[in-house]
C-alpha cells in the first residue's frame, strides 16, 4: 500500500523536527519544506532543517518566499501601527505562508496533507459530522489561537503530530532519544522579521506614520504630559509613558486623529462588548446571530462566556456575559464551542 504523502513545514527549531520524526514512524512519506521569508533569514536554521531531513532520509525543499512575505505579513504589520492597531503577525502569517502558499506547495508536490509544528488537534467529530481543529494537551501553550484564520475547506488535510504532548520537554526528550541535532535548540524569537523582538526600532526604521510627539491626556481632556509617537503605546500598558500620578495610570485609547494617548484607571479598562471585523469561521459556514461561544481576546487571556450578534456590515459585536480587561484593537478575539475551534477576527473597537 503507498504511503500518503506530507509536506511538513521545517523551521530548523526542535518542535518541527520531532513532527518529522513522528510522522514517519506514523506511517507518512515525509517531504521537509522550509520557507525562505526575511532577508537575512537565519542560515543555521535552514541547515538544521537540511540535516534533520538527511538523518531521516527524506526530501527537503528550500522555497523563497520573501515577497510573499512582506506582501502578506510584514506589510500589514507596519499598516495596523500605522492605524493605531497592535497586530498579531503570526495569524497572518500561517493565514498566507504555513496554510496558504504551503498548501500550494504540498498540490504541487502530489501531497495529500500538510503538517506543521503547532500545539493543535485535527480529529473527526462525529456531532459536526467533519474534520475540526481542537485545543492540544499542551495548556497554556496550546496554539488554536493563531490559526482561527485557517479556510475550513484546508482542516481535513492538516496533521499536527504534536497534538497529544503537554510540555516542550517531552519534545526536546524525543530529540535527544533520537540524536537530533536541534535536541537543545532555544526557541524562537516572537516576532521572526524583527530584530531583538524591538518593534518600535523596526517601525522607526521603515518611517511609519504617526511617529510624532503628542499630547497625554485623561477622560475629561486635562493634559498629563507628552507621548513620543503612538506606535509606543498599547492598551493597558503602564509603564513607560513618563507621567506621575496619585493613582496608577494605564493607556486607554489611542486617538490617531488627534494624536492624542488617553489614560485612565484600571477600572476603565473592563468592557463587556467588542467589534470584530476581518472574520473568518472554521467550524460552520457561516456565525449566527446569538451563537454562544467561550472567547479568547489574547493568545494568554483565558476563554470567556460570549455571545455573538451579526452586523449588517459583515462585523460582529460580541457580548461578553462577565467585563474583559484591556481589550486591544488589532489584536484577534478567537471563539470555541468546548474545546473545539469555532473561527475568530480582528477587533476593532470595545
Amino acid at each position: 500500500m503507498k504511503k500518503k504523502r506530507v509536506l511538513l513545514g521545517m523551521s530548523g527549531g526542535v518542535d518541527s523536527s520531532v513532527s518529522a520524526l513522528l510522522l514517519q514512524r506514523q506511517g507518512y512519506e515525509v517531504i521537509g519544506i522550509t520557507m525562505l521569508l526575511c532577508s537575512g533569514e537565519d542560515t543555521q536554521a535552514i541547515q538544521d532543517a537540511k540535516d534533520i531531513c538527511k538523518k531521516l532520509n527524506i526530501e527537503h525543499y528550500v522555497y523563497d518566499l520573501q515577497k510573499e512575505f512582506r506582501e502578506n505579513v510584514i506589510n500589514d504589520f507596519i499598516k495596523k501601527y500605522e492605524e493605531c492597531l497592535t497586530p498579531n503577525p503570526c495569524i497572518k502569517c500561517n493565514k498566507y505562508m504555513k496554510f496558504g502558499y504551503m498548501y500550494q506547495k504540498a498540490k504541487e508536490l502530489n501531497c495529500e496533507y500538510i503538517a506543521t509544528g503547532h500545539y493543535a488537534k485535527v480529529e473527526y467529530s462525529d456531532k459536526y459530522n467533519k474534520y475540526v481543529i481542537k485545543k492540544s494537551n499542551a495548556g497554556k501553550k496550546d496554539q488554536t489561537y493563531v490559526l482561527y484564520s485557517i479556510p475550513s475547506k484546508l482542516v481535513s488535510h492538516i496533521l499536527f503530530p504534536l497534538s497529544e504532548f503537554s510540555s516542550k520537554d517531552e519534545i526536546r526528550k524525543i530529540a535527544k532519544e533520537n540524536n537530533l541535532v536541534t535536541a537543545n535548540k532555544p526557541d524562537s524569537q516572537e516576532i521572526c522579521f524583527v530584530p531583538n523582538n524591538d518593534y518600535v526600532t523596526f517601525l522607526e526604521k521603515h518611517n511609519i506614520q504617526g511617529m510624532k510627539y503628542g499630547k497625554i491626556i485623561d477622560k475629561d481632556g486635562n493634559i498629563l504630559g507628552k507621548h513620543k509617537g503612538l506606535h509606543r503605546y498599547t492598551i493597558g500598558q503602564r509603564r513607560g509613558m513618563g507621567i506621575s500620578s496619585d493613582t496608577p495610570l494605564y493607556v486607554l485609547k489611542l486617538d490617531k486623529k488627534k494624536n492624542q494617548l488617553i489614560v485612565g484607571k484600571e477600572e476603565e479598562l473592563y468592557t463587556d462588548t467588542v467589534l470584530v471585523n476581518e472574520i473568518n469561521c472554521i467550524l460552520f459556514d457561516k456565525f449566527t446571530d446569538g451563537m454562544e461561544v467561550l472567547a479568547k481576546i489574547r493568545y494568554s487571556s483565558e476563554p470567556k462566556e460570549a455571545m455573538i450578534h451579526l452586523n449588517k456590515d459583515n462585523t460582529l459585536t460580541v457580548v461578553f456575559k462577565e467585563k474583559v480587561r484591556a481589550v486591544t484593537p488589532g489584536q484577534a478575539i478567537v471563539f470555541y464551542i468546548d474545546d473545539i475551534l469555532v473561527g475568530g477576527g480582528q477587533i476593532i473597537s470595545k
